[in-house]
């Protein structure tokens, strides 16, 4: 016999634990797919970041080694190299300083352009090549760089007294 105070604990079914798991299992997968697109980089974000991290690159140079550094822009054929670095890969291809895993060489990925390669007002983006210098206390030269493609364009400035490169859209 069962003494009458004993109360037995209360617990979930097999069952039960398998309905929650089978629908947390639905609940990432449809996910999934958004927070893979968020973590790859392709297309306009990839040239951004690979621009932005060239300009680093030559930036750093610069001051690590006292000596003028330069980035040099190849509009025509959509490539980028901070002094001294190797020539990016293919399409999208990019060299990786294996110090600092920043990109220090780069192609821009298929369809996206430069509209715009500004240096001190004066536009190269139908030149064969243009040079933006970084000097040893940080500073650079004035530039503007606008990326189109997809029906998107981005503006990257580079920041003449900190040397910084800075995103906005390019109406402003």
């Amino acid at each position: 016999m069962k003494p009458r105070n004993l109360k037995l604990p209360r617990a979930f079914t097999l069952i039960e634990l398998m309905v929650v798991v089978a629908i947390m299992g639905l609940v990432a997968a449809m996910g999934l797919p958004s927070i893979i697109k968020a973590v790859q980089k392709d297309g306009m974000r990839k040239a951004l970041s690979d621009v932005q991290d060239v300009c680093f690159s030559a930036r750093e140079r610069a001051i690590v080694t006292k000596q003028k550094t330069s980035v040099l822009i190849l509009p025509q054929e959509g490539r980028f190299s901070a002094e001294g670095a190797a020539g990016g890969g293919g399409s999208g291809g990019a060299a990786v300083n294996a110090h600092t895993g920043k990109v220090t060489a780069s192609t821009l990925p298929d369809g996206i352009k430069f509209a715009m390669v500004d240096i001190y007002r004066k536009d190269y983006a139908e030149s064969d090549w243009a040079r933006v210098f970084f000097y040893p206390d940080g500073t650079c030269d004035e530039a503007v760089l606008v990326l189109t493609g997809g029906g998107d364009s981005e503006k990257i400035t580079l920041d003449y007294v900190t040397g910084m490169p800075r995103l906005s859209a390019v109406n402003q």
